[in-house]
């Protein structure tokens, strides 16, 4: 579905803001600090998650934890609501009735790339699993719930560990729920790499396409099979105790990359190749789920890119069936995009930020 209006109240820097996107993708520029990523964070509370920052809804108010923030969207034909207020977890309304976060993933699928991530092929896994988990989420809004229940189980299990229980009965049901949901998670995130790839495959883009596997690490992390999780799961309860925490499982899956004729790994590759496989990889997910008009945001997109690959970027944006916001200090980093975006010029004064 489309976004179509946007309204902030004490959300990051903005006192208030309203929007009104079309089709075209929106270029926000202005300097730094000026609040263009806190519009971009805004629009990624309508998924489900703590947003592009990672952020606890106390430190997304303006004027800090004891006010609150609100954000309303229309969506399609749907009026959305998130708010956070003060002391309370963050609340979800779609059209003036209570839902949940994982409903909104169902409305409206949110791509997100950020400066943080550029990092992603030499940081630790845990960063490329949530990379991979927001990927797999955006084809599959239910991932959110078996990844919720997983990590509850998991933690009732580390308790016991922790605690040196030795009475089976205890670990059974909880090992029994973790197989299932770890099952169905590993599953999701098979079928989200299987069609990035599909979707890589035949499009002529400037970016390079990459191949994608679900690495087990030690954890054998690959296996969607509940029967040999739970059987892995109660053998190794021994080597689980001493450890104090669960060894086994999808919590410790890796994503690898390599790309081009060399079978280059994704870590060993400069910066800005890098960066274009990043950019490879989020613009493949857009094109997968191009009948659904995903949301890309694309903050200080423009970094690492030289002006070839900026403007086969913006072409291939304006391509695909998608809503695009993309941040930048300058109006020049979108030159070649023109007459096809619309452009928002954002300033600072003191602690809040408007438009210019």
């Amino acid at each position: 579905m489309t976004l179509t209006h946007l309204h902030l109240t004490q959300f990051r820097s903005w006192d208030r803001l309203q929007l009104e996107p079309d089709q075209r993708p929106v270029a926000i520029h202005g300097p730094n600090g000026a609040g263009k990523t806190n519009i971009l964070e805004a629009i990624s509370m309508l998924s489900p998650g703590r947003g592009m920052r990672g952020a606890a809804p106390g430190d997304q108010a303006r004027r800090g934890p004891d006010v609150g923030w609100q954000v309303r969207a229309v969506i399609g034909e749907r009026q959305v609501t998130t708010r956070a207020l003060p002391g309370l977890s963050r609340e979800v309304s779609i059209d003036d009735k209570a839902s949940t976060q994982v409903a909104l993933g169902s409305l409206m699928r949110v791509i997100w790339l950020t400066p943080a991530m550029d990092r992603l092929w030499t940081d630790a896994p845990e960063a490329r699993r949530r990379f991979l988990d927001r990927i797999t989420l955006s084809f599959t809004p239910g991932h959110a719930e078996d990844a919720l229940a997983y990590e509850k189980s998991m933690r009732e299990r580390n308790r016991l560990l922790r605690d040196e229980v030795r009475d089976a009965g205890w670990y059974r049901a909880l090992e029994l729920q973790m197989a299932d949901t770890g099952a169905a998670i590993t599953r999701n995130r098979l079928d989200a790499i299987a069609r990035i790839m599909a979707a890589q495959d035949g499009a002529e883009t400037a970016f390079p396409a990459a191949t994608l596997t679900l690495l087990p690490g030690e954890g054998a992390a690959d296996d969607p099979d509940p029967d040999s999780i739970a059987t892995r799961l109660s053998e190794g309860r021994g080597r689980d105790m001493a450890a104090g925490r669960t060894l086994t499982g999808p919590h410790r899956a890796d994503l690898g990359a390599h790309w081009g004729p060399q079978d280059m790994p994704a870590a060993l590759s400069s910066t800005g190749e890098q960066k274009a496989l990043l950019l490879s990889l989020i613009l493949a997910n857009a094109r997968a789920l191009a009948d659904e008009t995903p949301v890309l945001l694309l903050d200080e997109v423009a970094a690492h890119l030289d002006a070839d690959r900026r403007a086969a970027l913006y072409d291939e944006i304006t391509a695909l069936r998608a809503q695009a916001f993309l941040t930048g200090t300058g109006p020049e980093l979108f030159e070649t995009l023109r007459d096809r975006a619309q452009f928002l010029s954002v300033a600072r004064d003191g602690d809040a930020s408007h438009l210019v």
